[in-house]
């Protein structure tokens, strides 16, 4: 399998080469030449596979250059029932990916439970494999990477546990300085691992990603610091959550061929573009429901077909701040194949985003193609998600997260008879307490092994969004 840029780059790498980068030189993104597609007889075969035999199966259609043997040991190695231990009472953490009926089963309403992880987050699944691919293949090389990332929530500390600890690894992590909730904070600067940097930048998310892909850009400097990326543009990431697709679509259903649609609260439309990538290998998805918050730039171009990202002062601070960006990173991925593939194009559009303006879609057969790939969306609020949150819980007895509720509150908008609608939850109440306190006047549950972890001392640099700044400080510790 070989892989090309977005952005028309001739090069053609295969995926351990694309593993320890990010951007493509070109500035684009990286995707499989052709998306290998899944036959009838294989849905069949896979409908009752473990999540590690599963992942197995599907990862080896997009990594053909680590033999099998080691993906295998690689990815028996990151699925494991130990890793995903912080299941909801009752739940089986053999699953890896417990499915919750909200209701009864006739009723088709789901919740794909993917934050049973290290860090309570959805991104512990794709995050585990990819610290065991880095060091795998650093090993093989006899390299080291010094990974710059940036969050605006949960990506930083599914990545900073991930990397600790591991050889030839080093992470710098920018966040919004004071806009992710306590816990979320805690969780990354109170690591006191030696390999693990983070900088709290003033300013928003998108502040935080420029910087991130200014670096990426400067040829020079990322290759004398051999800067890599575990953001979601790397594309290592989003093969990693096509699997959960699988997974929960196979719970979800008695048989091959069942429609099923799949609501997704969406920020950088990397975990609905593992979605799309699912559905274009031949999963039979209905539709793709996308949930912003009141960061709605995705929401809106589903519907009007302009994409117009924010500015910062622009961008809203909301009780799910992981949704509370106005640039999506990954959404050039599927423009790439609504587009028909044509990098010229990506390059157009694209000059027009970097230059800080916006595209429009209308008048071109671009617009009327957006029906052809199945995806509709909405948007929710902090009132909606406190409604959203006291009903679940007042109905059904189980306590979901911010963003979880923004996901709920928009697939509800868009269920039909018949069709199963399967809800990614996003990460556990407890990260985002304060809003769950709110809408329930009563604390979520926390697992043991984090109590107290706001009083542990934290480890954190805070900046200016200064591009030469992050570089500096980067270079002091890998001089």
């Amino acid at each position: 399998m070989r892989y090309v840029s977005t952005r028309g780059s001739n090069d053609r790498p295969e995926f351990c080469d694309i593993l320890l980068g990010g951007l493509a030189p070109d500035g684009g993104l990286y995707l499989p030449e052709q998306y290998p597609q899944v036959t009838a007889a294989e849905l069949a075969e896979w409908r009752a596979l473990p999540y590690a035999a599963l992942a197995l199966r599907i990862l080896q259609k997009f990594i053909t250059d680590i033999p099998a043997r080691d993906l295998g040991n690689i990815v028996a190695r990151t699925y494991t029932a130990g890793v995903y231990c912080h299941c909801r009472a009752g739940r089986d953490a053999n699953d890896i990916t417990p499915l919750t009926t909200l209701g009864t089963l006739e009723s088709g309403f789901h919740l794909l439970e993917l934050s049973n992880g290290p860090t309570l987050a959805f991104k512990d699944m794709a995050m585990q494999l990819l610290g065991n691919l880095f060091e795998y293949v650093l090993t093989q090389r006899g390299e080291e990477i010094n990974i710059l990332g940036a969050t605006s929530g949960d990506t930083g500390s599914a990545a900073e546990y991930a990397m600790r600890g591991k050889r030839g690894v080093r992470v710098f992590m920018l966040s919004p300085d004071g806009k992710m909730s306590a816990f979320q904070r805690a969780q990354m600067y109170s690591l006191p691992d030696a390999n693990i940097h983070n900088i709290a930048i003033r300013g928003m998310f998108d502040d935080c990603q420029d910087i991130v892909k200014a670096v990426s850009n400067d040829a020079a400097f990322k290759a004398k610091y051999k800067i890599g990326a575990v953001n979601s543009i790397n594309w290592a990431r989003v093969v990693a959550q096509v699997i959960y697709y699988f997974k929960g679509y196979f719970a979800a259903t008695q048989r091959d061929g069942e429609k099923v649609s799949f609501c997704v609260p969406s920020g950088n439309f990397g975990n609905i573009c593992a979605g799309h990538i699912a559905r274009m290998m031949g999963l039979p998805i209905h539709r793709l429901v996308l949930a912003t918050n009141e960061n709605d730039v995705l929401d809106e171009f589903f519907r009007t077909g302009i994409y117009r990202p924010r500015k910062t002062a622009e961008t809203y601070v909301t009780s799910s701040p992981s949704m509370d960006i106005s640039k999506a990173s990954n959404f050039e991925r599927f423009v790439y194949d609504l587009v028909g593939r044509d990098p010229a194009v990506i390059r157009e559009l694209w000059s027009k985003v970097d230059a800080g303006g916006c595209f429009d879609l209308n008048g071109t057969p671009y617009k009327t193609r957006l029906l052809e790939f199945g995806f509709v969306s909405g948007r929710s609020t902090h009132a909606d998600r406190l409604a959203t949150i006291r009903d679940i819980w007042q109905r059904h007895q189980t306590m979901i997260d911010t963003h979880t509720a923004d996901a709920v509150k928009v697939a509800n908008e868009y269920r039909e008879p018949g069709i199963p609608m399967i809800v990614l939850e996003t990460a556990q109440p407890v990260k985002f307490a304060e809003t769950i306190q709110e809408a329930l006047n009563r604390d979520p549950p926390r697992p043991a092994d984090f109590a107290g972890i706001e009083s542990l001392p934290q480890r954190v640099v805070t900046m200016n969004a200064d591009t030469e700044a992050v570089k500096a400080e980067i270079a002091k510790f890998c001089g």
